[in-house]
């Protein structure tokens, strides 16, 4: 087995132009390159503006950047607490399986725990069976009474002018 450290750390201003080609290539993993739409400068600007969007940490394994997890604070009306929401958890598939995931994915709870989350939510591709099996390996339930539903786009600009 090859020895290697994975490092997990908060993204910074400089990592922009790598953590923009890691969501291209999770977009192209999925499938859904045609979905990316938004911009380098709108990524910089939702992660370090005075009010950011959202957060992120990289992983690196001997310094090189294999995958990244991007994440924000939302709010639990019935725990009266926030919850820690991951948006996109992705590691190069020429790196999986060496412990990248599982590790960026425990830095993610420690950090909800230690800032008094309730939960640490997510969500996933029906389709996509490797993440449904890891994220079950880590303790992870499903809802199968919720479903995710979403206004976006020309619907969200439509409704909104009503």
């Amino acid at each position: 087995m090859i020895s290697h450290s994975i490092e997990i750390r908060p993204v910074i201003p400089d990592d922009i132009p790598i953590l923009f080609e890691l969501i291209i290539a999770l977009a192209e993993h999925e499938k859904l390159s045609h979905k990316v739409t938004g911009t380098y400068e709108q990524l910089h600007k939702s992660l370090f503006s005075s009010h950011p969007d959202a957060q992120a940490i990289i992983a690196c394994i001997n310094g090189v950047p294999t995958g990244f997890a991007l994440y924000c604070f939302n709010f639990s009306v019935y725990l009266m607490k926030p919850g820690l929401y991951l948006e996109a958890l992705f590691v190069k598939p020429e790196y999986r399986r060496q412990g990248v995931a599982s590790k960026m994915f425990c830095y993610l709870a420690k950090m909800a725990n230690d800032q008094g989350c309730g939960r640490l939510e997510l969500s996933v591709l029906n389709g996509n069976e490797s993440a449904i099996a890891f994220y079950k390996k880590q303790g992870a339930t499903f809802l199968h009474d919720w479903r995710t539903c979403r206004l976006a786009g020309e619907a969200l600009a439509a409704f909104s002018a009503n």
